[in-house]
């Protein structure tokens, strides 16, 4: 693995990992030392942000990556065993790649998001995923409650959405 910085969040998360990881592992690593470690073999570079959310009652950590190769991934790992669950490059609005295959415009998907969890959207995201592309929103609902939320920008049909617990970092 390349020599890299190891930011302050990092520190922190690594800190705070025993709340998501298993108390004995046979190899003594904590699911972010893996997650960390596959992140950063697949796509080297810094890592910018890391959540901890729950998709389905399940626990999981997103490491934002800015890759070496300029592009930004999206990494998210099972919080217990480190495994990759998924991966997805942050792309632009107008990139040819997500606009070439997007059959749902953004005003459509947006309505989408909202309708099913009606809040503030925070941020949005333009991913390509090995699915395809997708939107994804953070919406900030008035319980407070910050949502990873995410339309498939072919068919229109919303994913599994996350619960963000948490933040380091940020892009």
């Amino acid at each position: 693995m390349k020599n890299q910085t190891i930011p302050t969040m990092t520190i922190l998360a690594l800190m705070t990992a025993g709340l998501f990881s298993t108390a004995a592992h046979a190899d003594k690593h904590s699911g972010l030392d893996v997650c960390v470690a596959s992140a950063m073999e697949m796509h080297p570079g810094e890592i910018v942000s890391l959540r901890a959310e729950m998709e389905d009652k399940n626990h999981q950590f997103e490491l934002d990556i800015k890759g070496d190769d300029g592009k930004n991934w999206e990494v998210e790992c099972d919080s217990k065993t480190g495994k990759v669950l998924e991966t997805e490059r942050e792309v632009a609005a107008d990139d040819k790649e997500f606009t070439s295959q997007a059959k749902v415009r953004l005003d459509a998907a947006l309505k989408t998001a909202l309708d099913a969890y009606p809040g503030a959207v925070m941020k949005i995201e333009y991913e390509i995923e090995d699915s395809g592309p997708s939107y994804e929103f953070d919406i900030k609902t008035d319980d407070g409650k910050l949502l990873e939320v995410e339309v498939d920008a072919v068919s229109g049909e919303l994913k599994p959405v996350e619960t963000v617990l948490y933040q380091i970092g940020g892009e």
